[in-house]
């Protein structure tokens, strides 16, 4: 069914597996990348195994999985196309925008984009104020002791007694 959803996918397709975390066996490795960088897609999503790391980590298209193993990959099956998945509880669906990096992976339906897209901007120039306060050495920690004492904490140094 890997196969055939790569034979399915189109320039910009981001393709995703959910092979149940198993990392028992390679669902893709460096050949399947190939044919997917050949067609353009935007990525591979495997929550499950690859193999090939060391050939696929020098290159610059984006391979997300759960593991590595030096097993190989079986082909029959089981599998579904273009349905409903989750990813260790995330849900993702056919046409959602898949994003991802070093610190992991996010499923974004279409309709929720622009939600998202001004949160995540929002909470981008929020850091940078605080990066350039560090390195200002203006930043404000007070909200530290506010925290520990709203918790009950007590005993330390600026946290109330």
């Amino acid at each position: 069914m890997v196969h055939k959803a790569l034979d399915m996918a189109v320039a910009g397709d981001v393709v995703v597996v959910d092979a149940g975390g198993d990392l028992t066996n390679a669902i893709i490795g460096e050949l399947m990348v190939a044919y997917a960088r050949k067609k353009r897609l935007a990525g591979i999503v495997i929550n499950g195994a690859i193999r090939d790391f060391g050939e696929l980590s020098k290159g610059d298209f984006p391979v997300f999985a759960a593991g590595v193993t030096h097993r190989g990959p079986y082909k029959d099956g089981p599998g579904e196309v273009n349905k409903v998945i989750a990813l260790d509880g995330m849900p993702v669906q056919p046409g959602d925008l898949v994003m991802g990096d070093e610190d992991g992976l996010i499923a974004i339906p279409q309709r929720q984009l622009d939600t998202v897209y001004a949160a995540a901007l929002a909470k981008h120039q929020a850091e940078t104020a605080q990066m350039q306060a560090i390195e200002r050495g203006e930043n404000d920690r007070t909200w530290v002791d506010r925290a520990l004492m709203a918790a009950g904490c007590t005993g330390m140094p600026g946290v109330a007694a």
